[in-house]
Parts: C-alpha cells; structure tokens; sequence
C-alpha cells in the first residue's frame, strides 16, 4: 500500500462540508461507488461484529418518501447515492455464531478454536443486553462507518451530507427495516455540491488545535 501524503489528507477534509444542495444533474460514477460501497463494507467494528445493514436508496418514489420523513430536506431527492445506516436490534448469539462462521470461511481453521472468543462475544453482549445498553453500543459501531464513509468519499472529490434529521420509525417502515431486525440511526447523502450552494464557500468554523487535542 502506498500511503496518501499528509497533504492530499488535509486538504480533502478542509474541503468536505456538510452539503446542503446538491447538483441533481452530477452522478458519482460507477467505480468510484462501488470503492465507496467497499467503504462501508471494510469499516471496522467492536469485536468486528458489523451490526449494521448499509440502504442504498436509488428508487426516486422511495427518496421522495424519505424526503418527507426527513423534515422535507430535499438531500435525499437531489444527491447522486442516498445511504441509510441501520443497526442490528436486540443483537443476538445467532449473529454471534455467524460472524464465527464467517471467520472460519475466511481465515479457514476449525470453529471449535474459536469458542474462546466465542463466549466473551456472547457475555459482554448478554451482560450489556442485561443493563439495557446492547442497542446502543451496537449503534455506536454505525456511526464509525458512517465516518469511515465520509473521509473516503471526500478523499475521492466526492460531497457528503450526514443526516440525522430524520425520522427513523418512518425510514424503517418505508424500507421494511423492522421486519429485517434492523433500525435506522442516520442516513447519507452522496454526490456533488450544487455552484450555488452558498455554505461551499464558509470557512470551517472548529475550536483552536489546544482545545480540542490534550496531551499528558
């Protein structure tokens, strides 16, 4: 691997902004997503669980009703690529067990060597499952990817809009998310900033280096 210099890195995310209007007229090309799908695919995760699905919305009749179940922003309508991150509800030992499966295919070996691992995976789960906060760690795992997906895109020129402005029961009930197992958390939307889209040319507005980065 050939590392990006520290140039190329800083100046891609002094460049990304939230955008707020696309250019419906401008599509990300075929290649660059598919690098953008893989993205997502090769986000880490705790234990490297993966407790998410990644929606690709290309259907313009369902955009247009997540548009509306997103307070009527219309990134969802005018983006190149709509992206809904959803999490794994009520994360189970089944899903434990196929992930274990999933290793073995992969790496090859036998499963039984893994039962170690195995079990701290189904403890930690069931005791967090026990305190109430198994959905919520699981949802932390999305929010990597979704900035995994961001720092890509824009090291590849291409705009993001991360959205939490939304409602997740609808988004789940116009995808069927719920009957999956799955819940939305946010969306994202990809694709090009429209010229006239005023908050391109802002300045970030960040706290200084020395308050935000400590050091003991």
């Amino acid at each position: 691997m050939t590392p990006a210099s520290t140039t190329t890195v800083l100046e891609a995310l002094q460049w990304r902004y939230a955008t707020k209007k696309f250019d419906p007229a401008k599509k990300i090309p075929a290649d660059t997503w598919t690098a953008l799908e893989q993205a997502l695919v090769l986000a880490p995760s705790s234990y490297g669980l993966q407790p998410w699905k990644f929606v690709v919305v290309d259907n313009p009749a369902l955009r247009q009703k997540l548009s509306a179940a997103s307070w009527g922003q219309t990134q969802p309508v005018d983006c190149s690529h709509y992206v809904v991150f959803a999490h794994r509800k009520n994360l189970s030992a089944a899903d434990i067990d196929r992930y274990i499966d999933r290793i073995v295919e992969v790496r090859g070996g036998a499963k039984e060597t893994l039962k170690g691992y195995r079990d701290i995976m189904v403890g930690n789960t069931e005791k967090a499952r026990v305190g109430g906060t198994l959905d919520v760690w699981m949802g932390h795992q999305v929010y990597i990817a979704l900035g995994q997906f961001m720092a890509a895109a824009a090291l590849l020129g291409v705009d993001t809009c991360p959205m939490e402005g939304l409602e997740p029961p609808k988004y789940d009930e116009i995808l069927g998310l719920a009957a999956l197992g799955y819940s939305t958390l946010c969306a994202c939307a990809a694709g090009y900033r429209s010229a006239d889209d005023k908050y391109a040319r802002a300045p970030k507005v960040r706290f200084a280096h020395h308050e935000v980065v400590t050091k003991h």
